[in-house]
């Protein structure tokens, strides 16, 4: 059974890995045999997390890259490829939510960004490491996506919109990429405890509203994500694609 999640020796590029989801998976993949190559756009708070890591005997590599710039991207699999040989795991986690407000209140420039880092900086990422997957007999992308990308959150109207593109991303390059025995799959987090949600979790009446229609009567962890993106990167889920693993203790669950 364990073979099913090993990872052993697989090259696995996680971005936004320096916290959060990405540093949780990051940590797992590590544990499951995978060398892993970290990234975020601060160099010296990935060096950190590599030195810790490498500490416990893990194989690491950080490599600060912007999710909008696309050189900074093709660079990240550049050097994943000159320390490594291959790329068998990309997972696209780094995302930002500039504009936290009604949607009307937003500004050009916020659209901008927010397009150009969640959707086009998982477009770029993915397509520099597909071409090198398609030299080595395959590989798996995981997106995390959000639940936010099913139905729109509160106050993140723009932020939805391009996790919904992620989402629809997610399946086409699963439907071109199958025959390449390529599998992209999304993960679909609720809410969960990270810096980047700061801002709900810490509002106690956007928290209270989260936790009261949500079945498990909490928000999540982290690590609580990092199991699903296991399974997404490992050879059990060798005839899964297309899909959307939704983790959010319940809160999408239709209610009368």
């Amino acid at each position: 059974m364990s073979n099913l999640f090993d990872l052993t020796d697989k090259v696995a590029i996680i971005t936004g890995s320096s916290r959060g989801i990405g540093l949780a998976i990051a940590q797992r993949y590590a544990e499951a045999g995978a060398k892993v190559v970290l990234s975020s756009r601060k160099q010296p708070v990935l060096d950190d997390i590599a030195a810790e890591m490498k500490s416990k005997g893990y194989d690491v590599l950080a490599v600060a890259a912007h999710n909008g710039d696309k050189a900074a991207l093709q660079n990240l699999v550049q050097q994943t490829v000159d320390a490594y040989g291959r790329v068998d795991i990309l997972v696209n986690n780094a995302a930002t939510n500039p504009h936290f407000g009604p949607i009307m209140d937003s500004e050009d420039s916020m659209w901008q960004k927010t397009i150009e880092v969640n959707i086009m900086g998982n477009f770029w990422l993915s397509q520099a490491a597909v071409r090198v997957m398609q030299q080595h007999g395959g590989g798996k992308i995981i997106n995390v996506a959000s639940v936010n990308g099913l139905r729109p959150g509160t106050f993140q109207g723009i932020y939805s919109m391009t996790k919904a593109a992620v989402i629809s991303l997610t399946k086409t390059l699963a439907m071109e990429l199958a025959s390449d025995n390529i599998q992209v799959n999304a993960i679909a987090p609720g809410l969960i405890k990270t810096k980047f949600a700061q801002a709900i979790w810490e509002n106690d009446m956007l928290l209270e509203g989260v936790v009261n229609r949500t079945p498990a009567g909490r928000i999540g962890e982290p690590d609580e994500i990092a199991g699903i993106a296991v399974y997404l990167a490992s050879p059990a889920s060798s005839f899964t694609t297309g899909q959307v693993f939704v983790v959010d203790g319940g809160v999408t669950i239709p209610m009368i």
